[in-house]
Parts: structure tokens; C-alpha cells; sequence
């Protein structure tokens, strides 16, 4: 038997599920997703707040502006560190895409502001900040789903050759019993 370095000979891992596997791609995807959100977020409020405090613009004109800028601060992070293992080969259609859902995003988003503001009269900077981020909490789920799913697809799952080869090698060689060559003469 084989030693390592250790001198102790030890079995590979045990293989994990497929289910587990894909469960825990899609726990890092969320975990990703949620930094590239959460910092778009904070730019999003940040730059609505600032918006609002500098100029005479309306609310509504102000979410708007601070959306858009969060929409490009996103698609840089989710290109770059989300999705950066997703297929690349079609970079016009993936901005299209997702202009095209960021757009349907920033109407949600800034729809539930605009039914709290001009609906109910709800108007305090407070109550717009609560409003904005309820909307932008409504437009995430939207977003996560139609990015996921349209945006940023996902390469195919290529087994490792190393795995199929030796695989079938195992199975060949269990299956078959060892030919005897008879000598003629």
C-alpha cells in the first residue's frame, strides 16, 4: 500500500451528491449575488439621499437617477465577480439582456416608491427611504431570477476526462475476465 507524507495512507473524499453540489453553487451564487446587491444598495441609497439633499428634483427623478447609477455599479460587480466563470462569448446580447431587465427592475423599484409617494402621500425623507428600499427589496427578487436565468448563463457541466476514462477503464476491466492466449505449435 502507498504512504504519503505523512505515513499514513488515506482514501480520496468521498464523492458529494449532484443535488449537494448544485445546492451549494447555488448558496455561493446567492452569497455573490448578495455582496454585489448589498454594495449596490448602499450606492443606490446613497446616491437617492444625495440627489434629493443637493438638488430640487422630485423623488421619484431622484430614485430614478440613483438607480441607474447602481444598475452600471451592478453589472460591473456581477460581470466581474458573480458571474465572472459564466460564458463570455456573447457580450452584446448580456448587456442587452440585462439593460433590458434592469429597466423592468427600476419599475418595480421605483413603482412602489412612486404608489407610496404620490398614492398615499407618503413623502418624508424617511418614508422615502423606506419606500426605496422596499422597492429595491421587491426588484432584487425579480432581478436574481432574470439575471440567473437569461444574463449570465451558465456554461455546461463538463466532467473532468481524467474521471470518465478511469471509470470506464474499471468497469471494462471488472467486467471482462483476463484472455488466455493459447500457444500453436
Amino acid at each position: 500500500m502507498g504512504r504519503g507524507s505523512s505515513g499514513l495512507h488515506t482514501a480520496p473524499p468521498a464523492p458529494r451528491s449532484a443535488v449537494r453540489q448544485r445546492v451549494d453553487r447555488l448558496v455561493r451564487e446567492v452569497a455573490k449575488f448578495g455582496a454585489v446587491g448589498g454594495a449596490g444598495l448602499l450606492v443606490n441609497l446613497l446616491v437617492f439621499n444625495l440627489v434629493r439633499h443637493v438638488t430640487d428634483l422630485q423623488v421619484v427623478r431622484a430614485s430614478v437617477i440613483a438607480t441607474v447609477v447602481a444598475i452600471i455599479f451592478n453589472y460591473l460587480g456581477f460581470r466581474y465577480f458573480t458571474y465572472r466563470d459564466r460564458d463570455k462569448s456573447r457580450r452584446t446580447k448580456e448587456l442587452g439582456l440585462f439593460l433590458l431587465f434592469s429597466v423592468v427592475g427600476l419599475v418595480i423599484e421605483n413603482g412602489v416608491l412612486y404608489t407610496a409617494t404620490y398614492g398615499f402621500g407618503w413623502d418624508s425623507p424617511l418614508q422615502s427611504n423606506i419606500f426605496k428600499f422596499l422597492g429595491i427589496g421587491v426588484a432584487t427578487l425579480f432581478r436574481f431570477w432574470s439575471y440567473r436565468t437569461w444574463v449570465f448563463r451558465a456554461l455546461p457541466v463538463q466532467e473532468p476526462v481524467s474521471d470518465g476514462a478511469e471509470s470506464f477503464l474499471e468497469k471494462r476491466g471488472r467486467s471482462e475476465k483476463p484472455r488466455v492466449r493459447q500457444r500453436v505449435g
